[in-house]
């Protein structure tokens, strides 16, 4: 036996001294080390285990966006983007491990059979989903499945003791990417993106449309918190406002070349002032957009400079469902700006820290803390050839510091043990009939409806009950955002999600210098001139 192992070894060892007289590429290497493991490993391994951990170490050498995913988390990233996924169609909240409904989809599967805002959901096809502490992965495992098969529900109906049952036919569920859509005044309106996803640019086109129709002639767009998604939806939203022959965006590939992209037509909207709302988690396709405009001189940019990624991922998916993201190239701002921040391959950990860091040095409250840039960052916008500056990210025309004047420990700890979430679920919950007769409409709601001393009260008595001490010093100090929040998620539940922008937004100082902006022509013109 013993003189069988040995034998092993000394025709392995003649085995790879035959290769060395042939190329030793690294590829052969690799090849090698998976079959030395593979047969003479003391345990019995999982090759598939092997591989994968073999590609993902490969994969970490490289920039900090070149991931591999298995099956399960390549749905999870792909089904947002493709603005759909097969389920019931509500919009729920877990509220005292209870799953309560906040929304049937207007015309989706579980609306045709009659489930209602309020409503509790105890279990699915016999899988119980209130009072055992699921997450809502789990809980959307359950709810979600093939088009066409049936979630069988039981449901606790308020002022009703005998649960309910319900068959519902699992159908398409739209995702959608504009949250807000409203008008600020007479003639501003305002539109919120909260991903590129590949029906964006068709509901941007849409909501712009409606908005028209009610008068806007300037337009709000805001990209704040969007961490990006496809490409192309950005570009189609870039082409509504430019010209025919402005470059959008190119990426640069040492080994793929130069592409461009140039509109092919004259953008539906070119006359109107507009403004661009981004901050620091802002990225990708938003930079793309935010990017696009501000170098053809088409939009003022207002907010802080945005995360900095410009490196473009190609899919490669596996026959097994997973997938691997590979860096080709890097996306480029039309002026010749590089999008993507430094970073050093394989260094994941400081390029992870990067947003702590810029916070550190003061760059989220003070603008003077990134205005010192070295003359090789300089670049010129297409047609005023006004300064702009690279170095990652898109840097704003207008600066404006976070805002922590209300913030405090307690409001940390009320939004992070979920008690204002909660604490509005039951309001609405107990006041649902009473609000909507009071305010039939949204419009009637937001200038009606007060946030009283009781409803504080009530908010208080649930934050000590979720386990969050009461200090009024920090109350007083973050009141009055926490009245904004109630009254914009009691709205949001009951009219339309745009509710909660209109209500919280005008406490937000990047959106008052959106609009001081955009409502003075001369303000808003001092930022698009050449500047000496």
């Amino acid at each position: 036996m013993k003189k069988l192992f040995f034998s092993s070894i000394l025709l392995l060892a003649v085995c790879l001294t035959s290769v060395g007289q042939i190329e030793f590429t690294p590829e052969r290497k690799l090849r090698y080390a998976e079959q030395i493991i593979e047969s003479y490993y003391v345990d019995r391994i999982d090759t598939a285990k092997v591989v994968t951990e073999a590609i993902v170490a490969m994969l970490k050498t490289l920039d900090p966006h070149s991931t591999y995913s298995s099956p399960e988390e390549t749905r999870e990233l792909t089904e947002p983007l493709d603005g759909n996924f097969s389920g019931i169609g509500i919009r729920f909240q877990m509220n005292n491990d209870t799953l309560y409904v906040i929304e049937s989809v207007a015309g989706g599967p579980s609306e045709k059979v009659g489930i209602l805002p309020g409503d509790r959901i105890i279990s699915c096809n016999d899988t119980v989903i209130s009072g055992v502490k699921m997450k809502n992965n789990g809980i959307m495992k359950v709810l979600r499945g093939p088009k066409g098969t049936i979630a069988a529900l039981k449901v606790l109906r308020k002022g009703n003791p005998q649960l309910l049952e319900f068959r519902v036919e699992r159908d398409n569920i739209p995702i959608y990417s504009v949250e807000a859509t409203y008008m600020i005044n007479d003639s501003v309106g305002y539109i919120s993106v909260s991903r590129f996803a590949e029906a964006t640019a068709e509901e941007v086109a849409e909501a712009m449309g409606k908005l028209k129709k009610k008068g806007m002639r300037h337009l709000i767009l805001d990209l704040t918190d969007n961490g990006g998604g496809y490409m192309r939806p950005a570009t189609d939203i870039s082409d509504m406002f430019l010209r025919r022959g402005d470059l959008v965006v190119y990426t640069e590939s040492p080994k793929n070349g130069t592409a461009e992209y140039i509109t092919q037509k004259n953008g539906s909207f070119l006359a109107g002032r507009v403004v661009v709302m981004v901050n620091q988690y802002s990225a990708s396709a938003s930079e793309i957009l935010s990017g696009a405009l501000q170098d053809n001189d088409r939009a003022v940019i207002v907010g802080r400079r945005t995360f900095g990624k410009g490196l473009v991922q190609r899919p490669f998916p596996f026959p097994d469902g997973s997938m691997m993201r590979l860096t080709v190239s890097r996306y480029h701002t039309p002026s010749g700006r590089c999008i993507q921040k430094p970073y050093v391959d394989g260094d994941d950990e400081s390029y992870q820290l990067d947003m702590i860091n810029r916070y550190n040095s003061g760059e989220f409250t003070n603008a003077d803390s990134i205005h010192h840039f070295a003359d090789s960052l300089l670049f010129h916008t297409r047609r005023l050839k006004r300064p702009v500056y690279g170095g990652g990210g898109i840097m704003p025309d207008r600066f404006v510091p976070i805002d922590t004047t209300m913030y405090s420990t307690y409001y940390r700890d009320l939004i992070a043990k979920g008690a204002v979430n909660n604490f509005t679920v039951d309001y609405v919950d107990a006041n649902r009939s009473k609000i909507k007769s009071a305010y039939p409409t949204e419009e009637s709601y937001i200038a009606g409806f007060t946030v009283t001393p009781e409803i504080m009260q009530g908010l208080i008595d649930r934050g000590t009950a979720d386990g969050v001490t009461y200090d009024e010093a920090q109350f007083r100090r973050s009141e009055p955002m926490l009245r904004a929040i109630v009254k914009g998620l009691v709205g949001r539940d009951l009219y339309d999600q745009s509710v909660y922008s209109r209500v919280v937004s005008p406490l937000d100082p990047t959106f008052a210098a959106a609009v001081e902006i955009i409502n003075s022509p001369a303000l808003y013109n001092s930022y698009l001139t050449p500047k000496e």
